[in-house]
């Protein structure tokens, strides 16, 4: 009878049956953070930096790995050059203090731009990015960001070009400070 408990229980808390949920303010402050974010991943300045990557793929990075990306350090200059080109540039112009971070995907899922450096090189094969690139808006759940070290919530948006999918943008959103 304990085994079978203890069965129960573990199902249950392995299944997301006591998942955090967002109070209806955080709600509402999410969904209106969304839809400003889907400006910015429609702004030109986006839209041709992850075109530009899209149609030749930066050469320092042909050999990149998930492996290889978790090695580097943050002052590595290839980690630094996507915080640094002028869509990272133009990315922490849109940072506010709700927001724990931003990147851009190109169609392959490896990075175009970010804020800092994220825990993984391409995303291609994880929802966040393949929702995004069928068109789609992709919500996560509440969790402790690996990269950030902060209680978030990542929501996904598409980089629209002529109605066309061509990349993805991931925002880490604090639950602290949604209000």
């Amino acid at each position: 009878m304990k085994f079978f408990l203890s069965l129960m229980l573990s199902t249950l808390l392995t299944s997301g049956a006591f998942a955090e949920a967002l109070t209806p303010e955080q709600t509402t402050a999410l969904n209106k953070q969304v839809e400003e974010m889907k400006k910015v991943a429609s702004d030109p300045k986006v839209v041709d930096a992850v075109k530009a990557v899209n149609a030749a793929a930066l050469a320092d990075y042909k050999d990149m790995t998930q492996d290889k990306w978790k090695d580097l350090p943050v002052l590595d200059p290839k980690v630094r050059y996507f915080s640094k080109n002028p869509a990272g540039e133009f990315l922490k112009t849109k940072k506010n203090d709700m927001v724990t971070e931003i990147f851009v995907n190109a169609a392959d899922g490896t990075k175009v731009a970010f804020l800092s450096k994220t825990s993984n090189w391409s995303h291609k094969g994880k929802p966040k990015h393949d929702d995004p690139m069928a068109g789609k808006t992709w919500q996560g759940s509440i969790e402790m960001d690996e990269s950030t070290g902060l209680k978030s919530i990542q929501v996904a948006v598409p980089v629209m070009d002529g109605g066309k999918a061509i990349g993805s943008m991931t925002i880490g959103y604090s639950i602290t400070k949604l209000k």
